[in-house]
């Protein structure tokens, strides 16, 4: 029971956090995305485990509007970053969002001695469009305008595959998946134009924009959409 109840609250965290992103992608008030934390405690614990959940685009307000970030918050993301290295048993998904946690932290915090070595792309190779699709969507922060690596290489090699995925996700009425595709299609050269990407954002909005995560993802393609840039 204790478990569950932590993930909950995780869980809210997270939501929370993201909440705070999606003000901050449209405009509004949230100064501050990232909550201050303790140093000690279940508190402090669960607000960096947040941020190591939603990752790089902890950040991404400031990253997209070329704002400094607040000192205080990114105290706060340096410490998830270091506080969460992956195991060396971690998945794939894993190891590349710290990675881009690492690499949003250098491009933040010049002291910072990173990002490590890119992780490999082997089990994308082969992937089907479906599998393609889905670890894109989670994926989804490594999704920046002007920003190389091996995955975004990898999908700009595919985007007919990564628009079948995106149409799939809406039929399926995934909603978190349709927003990740999306935000990498907003970017990803060859997207053929009956996909309708952007009716399709606004569909995906309507349908799943009460979640913040899904909301995060339409805010992030939207504000890359009209030219803001890293």
């Amino acid at each position: 029971m204790e478990q569950s109840g932590t993930s909950t609250r995780l869980q809210a965290a997270v939501q929370d956090l993201a909440s705070g992103v999606v003000s901050a992608l449209r405009g509004g008030d949230h100064t501050h995305v990232v909550p201050p934390v303790g140093t000690d405690g279940e508190a402090g614990d669960l607000a960096l485990a947040a941020v190591r959940v939603l990752g790089a685009d902890a950040l991404l307000p400031g990253l997209l509007s070329r704002t400094p970030p607040d000192p205080a918050e990114l105290a706060v993301f340096r410490k998830a970053v270091e506080a969460y290295p992956p195991r060396a048993d971690a998945a794939p998904t894993v190891r590349w969002s710290h990675w881009a946690m690492a690499r949003a932290l250098r491009r933040a915090d010049p002291s910072f001695t990173g990002p490590p070595d890119e992780p490999d792309t082997a089990w994308l190779d082969g992937a089907t469009w479906q599998g393609l699709t889905h670890q894109l969507a989670v994926l989804a922060p490594l999704a920046l305008p002007g920003e190389d690596c091996a995955v975004s290489r990898l999908a700009a090699g595919r985007p007919v595959d990564v628009a079948r995925g995106f149409v799939r996700a809406v039929r399926r009425r995934d909603w978190r998946q349709a927003a990740g595709a999306g935000r990498w299609l907003t970017l990803l050269p060859g997207v053929p134009d009956t996909v309708g990407l952007e009716a399709g954002l606004d569909f995906v909005e309507l349908m799943g924009g009460q979640d913040p995560l899904v909301a995060l993802q339409v805010q992030a393609a939207r504000r890359m959409r009209t030219g803001a840039g890293v």
